[in-house]
C-alpha cells in the first residue's frame, strides 16, 4: 500500500485510514457530517495526493491531447484548465480528467487515483503517432491539497499574501513559491464552493497543511476525508468515475455532452458519440427519496407501474438536506424533474422522485 507525503499526519489525527486507489487515505477524522457540514459553512482541507499526475511535453502535445480527448484545448490559454474526457472506440470513457495548460508545449494532467496507472498506458499507447511529444508520470513526487469552502480563499491570502488571487478566475491557474519551492495553486475543486487545489512536491506538502491549517483556525477550519468528498460532490451532482460514469457509459447519457466537442477535429469515440446522439435513450438524473432509506449504488429504479427503467449511480443521506438522495441511470422519458420513480430496497419499493441538479445552492452560486 502507497502512503502520502501527509499519512503520518492523518495518522497522529486519529483519522480512520481505508485503501483507495491503492493508496492509504483517511476516510473521515471527526465525522463525515461534520466535515462536510464544515466545507458548505466555512473551509475544509483535503488530502488528495492519491490522484495522478502526468506532464505532456512537445510540439504536437496539443495535438496529441485533442486526438486523446474530448473537449476543445484551442479554448484554452496558459493559466487556464479543462475538465476533459478520454473515451474508449465505442464511446465508454476511460477516465475523466483535468488538463493544464501550462505553456503552448506543455500540458500537466490530474487523473483519477484508481485509473492512473490504465489511463498513463491508454496515452502511451498512442503517444508513438504524434512525433516529439513525451509522456511523463510525476504521481510519486508530488502531493495534492484541496481548501474548500466559503472560507476558503481568506485562509489562502494569509498564508500567500504575495499573490492576487482576486483575479484567479474559475479554472485558472497560478504559479507560486513557498519555502522556496514552486507550487500550483488552481481555481478548482469537487464540492461547489470556492477554493483551490495546490499541486506541489512531497517535501513541502507538510509544511503547507500545517500553515494553511493554522491560517484557518479563525476560520473553524477542518480536515476532510474522502467519506465527506464524496457526500460533497454528491450533492453537486458531479460525476465519479465508477459510479454516474464508466467504461460502459457514453458521456451523453451521463449529463456530460458540454464536455464533448463534436465540432473539433476526429478524436477517440468521435463517430460512437455521434451515433449516441441521434439516438439517446439513457440519461444520469438526480433524485431523492421519501423517508429515511439510504439509496445504494445498482439499486434497481423502477416506474410508477413497477416497470424497470434503470438504476442508483450513486446514493446517500444529504448532510445538508437531511434526505435520502442519489443520481440515477434511466430511460430519458423518465428524466424530467417531478417524475415519480420507485426505488427497490432489500425487496421493497421506496417513493421518490427526479429531482433538478445540483441539490443545493453553494458560495459559488
Amino acid at each position: 500500500m502507497k502512503k502520502t507525503a501527509l499519512y503520518s499526519w492523518h495518522e497522529q489525527a486519529g483519522a480512520k485510514i481505508i485503501d483507495f486507489g491503492g493508496y492509504l487515505m483517511p476516510v473521515q477524522y471527526s465525522g463525515i457530517i461534520a466535515e462536510h457540514r464544515a466545507v458548505r459553512n466555512a473551509a475544509g482541507i483535503f488530502d488528495v495526493s492519491h490522484m495522478g499526475n502526468f506532464y505532456v511535453k512537445g510540439s504536437r502535445a496539443k495535438d496529441f491531447l485533442q486526438y486523446m480527448t474530448t473537449n476543445d484545448l484551442e479554448k484554452i490559454q496558459d493559466g487556464q484548465a479543462q475538465y476533459n474526457l478520454m473515451l474508449y472506440p465505442h464511446g465508454g470513457i476511460v477516465d475523466d480528467l483535468i488538463i493544464y495548460r501550462i505553456e503552448h508545449d506543455t500540458y500537466f494532467l490530474i487523473v483519477n487515483a484508481s485509473n492512473a496507472q490504465k489511463d498513463f498506458e491508454w496515452l502511451q499507447e498512442h503517444i508513438n503517432a504524434f512525433e516529439g511529444v513525451s509522456l511523463e508520470d510525476h504521481t510519486e513526487e508530488l502531493s495534492l491539497i484541496a481548501l474548500q469552502g466559503p472560507s476558503a480563499m481568506k485562509i489562502l491570502a494569509i498564508v500567500f499574501p504575495a499573490v492576487d488571487f482576486a483575479s484567479l478566475g474559475s479554472f485558472e491557474f497560478c504559479k507560486a513559491l513557498y519555502k522556496g519551492s514552486e507550487l500550483l495553486i488552481a481555481r478548482t475543486g469537487y464540492t461547489g464552493e470556492q477554493g483551490v487545489e495546490i499541486c506541489l512536491s512531497n517535501n513541502i506538502a507538510l509544511p503547507l497543511w500545517e500553515a494553511l491549517i493554522e491560517a484557518g483556525k479563525d476560520y473553524c477550519i477542518q480536515p476532510v476525508g474522502l467519506g465527506a468528498r464524496d457526500t460533497l460532490r454528491l450533492e453537486m451532482g458531479y460525476s465519479l468515475y465508477g459510479h454516474e460514469i464508466d467504461q460502459d457509459t457514453n458521456p451523453l447519457e451521463a449529463r456530460l455532452k458540454w464536455v464533448v466537442n463534436m465540432k473539433k477535429g476526429h478524436f477517440i469515440g468521435k463517430e460512437a458519440c455521434e451515433q449516441v446522439e441521434v439516438n439517446l435513450t439513457r440519461g444520469v438524473a438526480g433524485f431523492s427519496l421519501d423517508g429515511r432509506v439510504l439509496p445504494r449504488q445498482n439499486f434497481k429504479v423502477y416506474n410508477t407501474d413497477r416497470q424497470e427503467i434503470g438504476w442508483v449511480c450513486s446514493g446517500t443521506l444529504s448532510p445538508t438536506l437531511q434526505e435520502p438522495i442519489g443520481t440515477c441511470n434511466i430511460v430519458r422519458e423518465y428524466i424530467n424533474p417531478g417524475t415519480a420513480i420507485l426505488v427497490e430496497v432489500r425487496g421493497i419499493y421506496h417513493t421518490g422522485v427526479i429531482r433538478t441538479l445540483p441539490f443545493v445552492k453553494t458560495s459559488l452560486g
